[in-house]
């Protein structure tokens, strides 16, 4: 007797029965870049789509966010001003602030996810404090973390989400919430950050390219896999709520291997590399937008539970079209 597994491939309506991994539009984090000014809302030129906004040009965006069942926001930071120490990451009227207290004033029911890290704020363009010698020095730069956090937290932050790789950072930043009464102010930390060519969008996005060096003495080594389990594990220990894979594609395995070895939720950080290379396939007509529905479907296949992405837009309208859900 043939086995005929096709039967349960037949039609449509028997596919998405038997479906074993679904993209809910719950499942995602949508980036958004904020900048100094007024009335400024301008594509980013290696981030088709993508977008800088001011401030005053939130309220628009958020409530197309909402239109497309969009809830959850994680907000990065352009400032005008950078020095040795970042000091506009943690002042109460930095952007990331500013822009915080702004989306909470106006929309209580969208979650507000804020990155924790100094690159683009710091004169020299890396994730910490220079010690005399030109190296980061680790500990001293978690001390200005934690400030960072706090500071987002009272401005109303929803999640924070350290980024910047220093050894300690989460239980560093954990105790300083909790010593100001943000006990419930959950962290998602990037646990398991490469030092990845796919961030280069990013870096002209937010304007946080190294003037010098390169950020491999803190971000992972890209051959490097037993190191995930070590650097994952300690964040847990240390008090994280998430743990986060960044790169997602050329990570799936990471993803996967943090998904069979920890009892906790998984984030994959599909990055700006990622969307570019895909998006811009797609508007040469190389590949059809049912190539976004498949990638995202590959990252939550591998084991996130959540996944940032600025195909989010893109998907929703593509689940409401299909009714892939």
């Amino acid at each position: 007797m043939i086995k005929r597994p096709r039967r349960l491939r037949g039609n449509e309506g028997i596919r998405k029965l038997v479906r074993e991994t679904k993209v809910n539009i719950e499942d995602l984090i949508y980036p958004l870049f904020i900048v100094e000014g007024e009335n400024i809302k301008k594509e980013i030129k290696s981030l088709p789509d993508c977008y800088h906004y001011s401030v005053d040009k939130l309220d628009e965006e958020i409530k197309e966010l909402k239109d497309l069942g969009i809830r959850y926001v994680i907000l990065f930071g352009v400032p005008t001003n950078k020095d040795e120490c970042g000091k506009e990451a943690y002042i109460e009227d930095g952007i990331v602030q500013k822009a915080v207290r702004e989306i909470k004033e106006n929309h209580k029911d969208i979650y507000v996810i804020t990155d924790i890290c100094m690159c683009q704020y710091t004169s020299h363009g890396h994730c910490g404090i220079l010690n005399e010698n030109g190296f980061i020095d680790n500990d001293e730069t978690l001390k200005y973390l934690g400030r960072i956090g706090v500071s987002h937290a009272k401005a109303g932050a929803d999640m924070v989400a350290p980024s910047d790789m220093m050894d300690g950072r989460v239980r560093y930043i954990r105790s300083e919430l909790d010593k100001n009464g943000f006990v419930d102010i959950p962290i998602m930390s990037y646990s398991v950050k490469y030092s990845s060519s796919y961030y280069g969008p990013f870096r002209d996005a937010a304007h946080s390219s190294p003037t010098f060096g390169d950020r491999r003495s803190y971000q992972m080594d890209p051959a490097n896999s037993d190191e995930a389990l070590i650097e994952a594990s300690l964040d847990i220990e240390e008090g994280a709520d998430i743990i986060m894979v960044k790169p997602a594609l050329a990570y799936l395995d990471i993803i996967r291997r943090l998904k069979d070895n920890f009892n906790i939720k998984i984030a994959a950080y599909n990055v700006s590399g990622e969307y570019a290379i895909l998006k811009n396939a797609i508007k040469n007509d190389i590949l059809g937008e049912d190539a976004i529905l498949e990638t995202i479907t590959s990252i939550k296949r591998a084991g996130a539970d959540i996944i940032i992405t600025y195909f989010a837009k893109d998907i929703a309208r593509l689940l409401k079209e299909e009714e892939y859900v």
